[in-house]
């Protein structure tokens, strides 16, 4: 029971609170509002901060008043701004009112849920989401929990955490399968032969999974489009058999980080499937386009996968973290990794899922609600409009590139990446884009195919429009027109 002084004391700070709570809402809503207004890109050097904080914590706590200037003050300036309709690197950082009044209740309620007993409603809403994203993208029945089978889905902190937990599965399952039939095989001694697959495109995280669990990676070569063949997987899963290496895992990329490759899925999930081999595949980006029936192509082949990824913060208006994964057999995720102390056990556990097995860590929190917030207010007709926005907008940046002369287009579009260079030197694509950044007007990053310097431009944000997509375009222009026209100068310098 309280006193009466604590009551107040309570009654007091719940005042304060709805005094800093409509601040920082509006704060919130103006930023959103006049994103346009900001540079994307901070004018600041490493180490920034120490010049505008002290060098230890206040002994004493300072006003709300004194904390909320400084956002202005000592945050804004190194702020890399995601959001910008002029943002065009890496992938979207997905956002919106309703994920963030989710994410703001979830802090409130302020719940681990590692297991259904810690709070119900994370793991039933969990499970629940996991089925509706499930059902948006066609997912074969085996991956639904509405399908009482096996399988399932789970939210993960992100795409490398999840590809790193598909492959310790993996592991585990080739273990406990090669020492089933040979108990003289030691644990250690299986682990130096096995060996693992991914395109050469695919994401690093897949390598770093390797490092993480000490078995061997093979990123393959892909043919003209970057996408990794079957042919190709099954000569090298060939030639490892015959050197006595053990191949146990595959990981199929769409969408790739690199160039927005796809591999073909279908005819990796049929080696996988002929060799007896994990299959992963990884949508983290591309995956959230499949809602859309024009694009639900690309995920022909899922049939095959064991476990499948995709990041709704990406493209879904779903802001991070949240990854969501999907398994076709929840044992091969639970059994190998079940630990389970007294003060963790449950009566339930056959009932329902303890989301802590499905993991690394063991505390989760409540990021469910913001799927439900956003799936609800906007409907799978919204998401898919927002999508095909983007696909649009990214075709209208196409058409610029191929209607300049100076410009060409690296790899075929699919859906929201182009990858695009100036028409000459390596050189001069490095000294165009160094221009760009240093104006800060828009962000752009560069990558390399086909050994040549490439700069991704990307749709990132959620009211990017087209005169978003032209006031860029005028950026790289006004870029490309200083590199051409010093170069011109040198060249006529040298002919007289």
């Amino acid at each position: 029971m309280y006193t009466a002084d604590e009551v107040l004391k309570i009654k007091m700070e719940a005042e304060e609170f709805r005094i800093y709570g409509k601040q920082i809402v509006d704060f919130v809503a103006d930023y959103i509002c006049n994103i346009r207004d900001y540079r994307v890109l901070p004018q600041v050097q490493p180490g920034y901060i120490r010049s505008l904080i002290p060098d230890e914590a206040p002994v004493e706590g300072e006003s709300w008043e004194d904390v909320f200037k400084d956002i202005e003050r000592v945050i804004l300036p190194g702020m890399v701004h995601w959001n910008s309709p002029r943002f065009h690197s890496y992938f979207p950082a997905g956002s919106s009112f309703p994920t963030i009044c989710a994410d703001m209740l979830s802090g409130a309620f302020g719940i681990i849920g590692f297991s259904w007993s810690a709070c119900p409603v994370s793991t039933d809403l969990e499970m629940a989401m996991l089925d509706w994203l499930g059902k948006m993208l066609q997912l074969p029945e085996d991956f639904l929990f509405s399908s009482n089978g096996p399988g399932g889905g789970v939210i993960q902190s992100n795409a490398s955490e999840s590809t790193l937990l598909a492959l310790t599965c993996a592991k585990e399952k080739a273990i406990s399968s090669i020492q089933a039939t040979d108990k003289s095989w030691s644990r250690s001694a299986i682990t130096e032969k096995l060996v693992y697959y991914a395109s050469e495109e695919a994401h690093y995280s897949v390598e770093k999974a390797g490092l993480l669990s000490g078995v061997t990676c093979r990123l393959l070569s892909t043919d003209d489009a970057l996408s990794l063949q079957g042919s190709v997987l099954q000569a090298a899963i060939d030639k490892d058999q015959a050197q006595g290496n053990i191949p146990f895992f595959v990981v199929g990329t769409l969408g790739s980080t690199n160039s927005c490759a796809f591999d073909n899925i279908e005819r990796l999930g049929e080696v996988c499937k002929k060799e007896n081999l994990w299959f992963h595949i990884d949508a983290a980006y591309a995956g959230a386009a499949c809602i859309c029936p024009e694009f639900r192509y690309l995920l022909n082949g899922v049939e095959y996968a064991d476990s499948f990824i995709l990041s709704p913060t990406k493209w879904m208006l779903i802001n991070y973290d949240c990854c969501t994964m999907w398994v076709k057999d929840r044992e091969y995720i639970v059994k190998p990794f079940c630990v389970t102390p007294v003060y963790l056990k449950e009566d339930l556990h056959e009932q329902t899922v303890d989301y802590r097995h499905w993991g690394i860590a063991c505390g989760r929190r409540f990021r469910s609600l913001k799927m439900w917030f956003v799936f609800r207010m906007f409907g799978v007709r919204g998401l898919q409009t927002y999508i095909r926005k983007h696909v649009r907008l990214i075709h209208e940046f196409e058409n610029l590139i191929r209607n300049d002369q100076r410009f060409e287009i690296v790899l075929p579009l699919v859906l929201g990446v182009v990858c695009f260079r100036l028409k000459g030197s390596d050189t001069q694509n490095e000294e165009m884009l160094r221009i760009i950044r240093e104006r800060r007007k828009i962000a752009l990053k560069s990558s390399r195919i086909r050994g040549l310097c490439v700069i991704r431009f990307v749709v990132c944000g959620k009211d990017t429009e087209s005169e978003d997509i032209l006031f860029s375009w005028r950026e790289i222009c006004l870029a490309a027109n200083k590199i051409l026209n010093s170069t011109n100068e040198t060249d006529m310098r040298e002919q007289f």
